[in-house]
């Protein structure tokens, strides 16, 4: 467990610096949080994936005892080589890189705290400066009405008029209860950081089980956005062995049989409509980064 570290003024400090003076090329921050914007955990089994198999560098993590309500997310306990080893609630901030990117990435899959939210909001925004990050992506996954054989569409939204109207994004237009991201993301569009919120379909009659393909579906956007490889093509084999057995739940209720063809259709006459070129968005995000960087100014979160 990380345990916080007294700063130069005196004051204990939250988030520990594993590598505090690291250097990163044009880096970008990319986030996913389990919790209730992570429907059967395709978004944050993207960023798992996003790790595995490369070199990661641990950048810097927070001392998670006073974000977590412990009677409610409790600590788990596992025997390592005979010994008695407590796992705690994590959330680190890992740098990847590649030499086929443009651009570093500092990921964040972690989990959503219990409390303290604004607090924990600071940390995330210390390592975003720090770091001298130019842009978050956050990722999450919702229940939809999709089928489960189709891969489903990734919706893309910002409040920067500028990145909108670039890859052509929605503007925010969710009212009700919101999630850590969402606070965090109030706060850049005020510091003028650019942002944009990466949200993949699953369906919604399966989100107690995997559904590989949305996890998927989130990683080729990312790789078409941020130009970032994903290896995603690897998981197919995941995503057809998952299939196999929605395939034989389903099967088994000529109803949800019925019900899944109508999704199906619907899915289809949605995707004629709907077909953009990756190379296009990534083309996109390097042209608003160039002139990001070029004019200094921060974007206005709330123009037409």
């Amino acid at each position: 467990m990380h345990r916080p570290r007294r700063g130069q003024t005196g004051r204990v400090s939250e988030l520990e610096w594993v590598t505090p003076d690291i250097e990163l090329r044009a880096p970008v921050m990319v986030l996913a949080l389990e919790g209730l914007f992570d429907a059967a955990e395709a978004a944050t089994n993207a960023l798992t994936w996003l790790q595995t198999n490369r070199p990661v560098e641990t950048v810097a993590a927070v001392d998670p005892d006073g974000f977590f309500d412990f009677a409610t997310n409790r600590p788990t306990v596992s025997i390592v080589d005979g010994r008695r080893v407590l796992g705690w609630q994590q959330n680190e901030f890992v740098a990847l890189r590649d030499s086929a990117a443009q651009h570093d990435l500092v990921v964040l899959h972690g989990i959503e705290p219990d409390v303290r939210w604004q607090t924990f909001v600071d940390l995330v925004v210390e390592v975003i400066e720090r770091t001298g990050c130019e842009f978050v992506a956050t990722v999450g996954a919702f229940p939809e009405p999709v089928p489960h054989t189709r891969t489903p569409f990734v919706f893309g939204s910002t409040s920067n008029s500028a990145l909108a109207a670039r890859l052509g994004l929605s503007r925010p237009q969710y009212q009700g209860p919101t999630g850590i991201v969402g606070v965090l993301t109030q706060r850049l569009d005020s510091m003028g950081l650019p942002t944009v919120a990466l949200r993949v379909g699953v369906p919604h009659y399966l989100t107690n089980a995997r559904h590989p393909r949305s996890t998927l579906a989130l990683l080729r956007h990312l790789e078409h956005v941020l130009g970032f490889p994903t290896h995603h093509e690897l998981l197919e084999d995941e995503v057809q062995q998952w299939q196999a057995l929605h395939d034989r739940a389903v099967g088994t209720d000529a109803q949800a049989e019925a019900f899944v063809r109508m999704l199906e259709d619907e899915f289809d006459r949605r995707a004629e409509a709907m077909v953009t070129s990756g190379e296009d968005l990534g083309r996109a995000f390097e042209e608003f980064l160039r002139e990001h960087r070029g004019d200094g100014d921060a974007e206005d979160p709330e123009a037409p």
